[in-house]
């Protein structure tokens, strides 16, 4: 099982459980908010009003012809046999982790890579999440396990409950497949837990008052030795209550490996020291928004700002002996540098090579390169895996210590395969391809552009019947994010295909600013004071589709999640005219208070900071719970979070939902008790979401 360093940077939304109740200080709509009370997640006032909303949702749309059609269909598409079971090879098995009518809450199983090519393989249960549940009288949720490499007998892993990102972390050994007696347990919370060795944990988690950061984030980073208490562990750095976190992990490579700490000053910006044998710290000399990885005696550093005469989105390498090197811009080699058109998508090593997984145009490529020093002089050899063209491709297994890979392709009409290879230039194998999910004979898929307010041109990609009749009367959904450096790239989804596309819906996904379909450039232009270009870009495509007659204002719906979720809630509230039905999950819509509850004080380097006047002043122009209006032609929005969510507190969803009822507008309402962030934790529960949503746009939009 591949190693998971929990890198701080490396998330789209890092993860906190904060439910402060302090009052905005100059809006007058914050100071006179009188839903504040649904700021407390768990308060029985709080959940009698999510109860009664939800039994109102619930009656509406269960009771629609098509919900129980379209439950049916979600739960047979989540619980068939013949999904691809996702594997992680360690060099010894295949590892995966795998939910269906039988095991609700999901089983982790291994199987050889010998065996996990075949057809049917048979798997070996490493662990019952729904059996361990059951015997600890626990409501688990499976979030992933870090292991010890290269032999990987030992990981430490992360069971959640309910859902929530804080997690009790617990040593478990792979080969009896069991819980080690007097082993490593973190208590839960949202910790920060790695290998150090194979007896010592690098671990930050809340140790008591003043150990975590403002953001809800460990301060502290410590070294834990086995058979010692967690209240003994050396502390070996701490950050500032004001950083988003401070953590450290080892990065281990055959060739020798690399101990890193960094501080996160905030969300994009972290200082970073490289810590050799005696403990000796060297500050990295890179720009803080770079992300850093070890390859054969260098750090690789992919750059998401200029660095001296290197263009931002590049990947440059650093030989670890030329750190401290007076002349240090000459010894920088430079291994990929990107177009206009060009971005990284992820980089992953493997034993003798980097995989440089790209978008060009927003489809994907993976590119490798090879160190040669068989002449006495460094050079980087350059190739492309042979992967079929335009859609989407994934690296879901590369390890440090072989050279195998395992990379899917998919697009919108095509359905997920899966290829091993043996080494980056060896021919692929198809080991895994998913069946058709609904027949995509009679449909096409098309790359449009828009133009944005401000004259920039925004691709969208769309998917419809290849008879497409341009006269308006077209039910059309538009997805987007626009933030975080998200990509918005071709996927392959049965249940778009089966519940949308096939009954004559139009997929629309855009890919606008704030994103990374374009790299560093396309996502700082939807930053902080620049937020509203997000939204016009959305709502640019928005218009185009009407004007194209691909659909008009009562046929056109809009779908985002978290800051998706902000997105489309700020597309409504400031062109209501243009849309007449919204899906508005685990949303972002206080920005005023967002940085007081949930996880919001990390993502100030995203939005800004309402408590700064300056800041605060661009953010309120857009804030959709603050720009709610009497009175206007709102759509009925349908708003979906969850209780357990401590990373977008259920808060702002409730909090719009209650100011538009308050003011006379019809809502949809849906709060699940479990689930965290992703609101659904087993196949049930993602069956009757996906359900309820596409029973409301139908509802709305046929």
């Amino acid at each position: 099982m591949k190693t998971r360093h929990i890198l701080l940077l490396s998330f789209l939304f890092l993860l906190i459980c904060s439910f402060q109740n302090s009052p905005a200080q100059t809006n007058a709509a914050s100071d006179s908010d009188s839903f504040l009370w649904l700021e407390n997640a768990n308060d029985p006032k709080a959940l009698d009003w999510v109860k009664a909303q939800d039994d109102l949702t619930t009656r509406a749309l269960e009771s629609d012809s098509n919900f129980e059609k379209f439950r049916n269909i979600s739960l047979e598409i989540l619980n068939s046999k013949d999904r691809i079971p996702d594997g992680s090879y360690d060099g010894k098995y295949v590892y995966n982790f795998w939910q269906d009518e039988n095991h609700i809450k999901g089983i982790l199983r291994r199987a050889t890579l010998e065996e996990y090519v075949k057809k049917d393989p048979q798997w070996e249960t490493v662990l019952d999440i729904d059996k361990l549940s059951a015997d600890e009288g626990k409501d688990y949720v499976f979030h992933g396990s870090t292991t010890f490499p290269p032999a990987r007998t030992r990981g430490m892993m992360a069971l959640s409950i309910g859902g929530t990102d804080a997690a009790i972390n617990r040593e478990f050994d792979y080969t009896i497949k069991s819980f080690v007696p007097d082993g490593f347990v973190v208590p839960e919370a949202k910790s920060d837990v790695s290998w150090y060795d194979e007896n010592t944990l690098l671990i930050g988690t809340d140790f008591g008052p003043g150990s975590m950061t403002s953001s809800g984030y460990p301060r502290i980073v410590k070294l834990w030795k086995r058979g010692t208490p967690l209240s003994e562990a050396k502390t070996i750095m701490e950050g500032e209550n004001s950083d988003v976190s401070a953590s450290g992990y080892v990065a281990f490579r055959p060739e020798g490996n690399c101990f890193i700490l960094q501080r996160g000053i905030n969300y994009w910006e972290s200082q970073k020291w490289l810590v050799d044998s005696g403990g000796n710290r060297i500050e990295l000399p890179f720009p803080k928004d770079s992300y850093v990885q070890p390859f054969k005696g260098r750090l690789l550093v992919q750059l998401n700002s200029d660095w001296f005469d290197i263009p931002e989105g590049s990947l440059a390498a650093v030989k670890i002996a030329d750190l401290r090197s007076p002349n240090l811009k000459s010894k920088i080699e430079i291994i990929f540098k990107p177009d206009e058109k060009s971005t990284i998508n992820s980089v992953s090593t493997v034993k003798d090579y980097i995989i440089v997984s790209i978008l060009q145009n927003v489809r994907g490529k993976v590119l490798y390169y090879a160190l040669d020093d068989s002449n006495g002089v460094d050079k980087w050899i350059r190739g492309e895996i042979n992967l079929p063209d335009l859609g989407k491709v994934k690296v879901h297994s590369s390890d440090d210590f072989n050279n195998t890979l395992m990379i899917s392709y998919e697009n919108f009409l095509n359905p997920t395969k899966l290829y091993l290879f043996e080494n980056p230039q060896a021919a692929p194998e198809e080991i895994k391809a998913l069946p058709a999910g609904f027949d995509a004979s009679d449909m096409k898929v098309e790359q449009f552009s828009a133009t944005s307010k401000d004259g920039t041109s925004i691709p969208y990609f769309m998917v419809s019947r290849k008879d497409l009749k341009l006269d308006g009367s077209n039910p059309t959904l538009l997805y987007g994010y626009g933030g975080f450096r998200s990509a918005q790239t071709p996927f392959y989804s049965r249940t778009v295909g089966k519940i949308w596309l096939t009954n004559g819906g139009v997929y629309v996904l855009a890919n606008i600013r704030g994103g990374d379909e374009f790299g560093p450039r396309w996502h700082k232009a939807g930053l902080l004071e620049n937020r509203q270009k997000v939204f016009d870009d959305f709502i640019a495509v928005a218009e185009d589709l009407i004007n194209k007659k691909v659909t008009s204002p009562r046929r056109l719906g809009i779908m985002g999640g978290s800051n998706g979720g902000l997105l489309v809630g700020a597309a409504f509230t400031q062109r209501p005219d243009l849309f007449n039905a919204v899906v508005c999950q685990v949303p972002l819509l206080d920005m005023l208070r967002y940085n007081k509850i949930g996880a919001g004080a990390s993502w100030m380097a995203e939005y800004g900071n309402p408590d700064i006047p300056e800041q605060r002043a661009y953010i309120a122009k857009y804030s959709p719970y603050q720009n709610l209006k009497a009175g206007a032609k709102y759509p009925e929005v349908f708003f979906e979070t969850s209780t357990a969510d401590d990373r977008v507190h259920p808060a702002h969803a409730r909090k719009m939902a209650a100011r538009m009822e308050q003011m006379g507008y019809k809502v949809y309402y849906f709060e699940e008790m479990t689930g965290g962030h992703s609101a659904g934790v087993d196949n049930n529960q993602e069956a009757r979401r996906y359900s309820l949503e596409y029973t409301y746009l139908w509802k709305m939009l046929k």
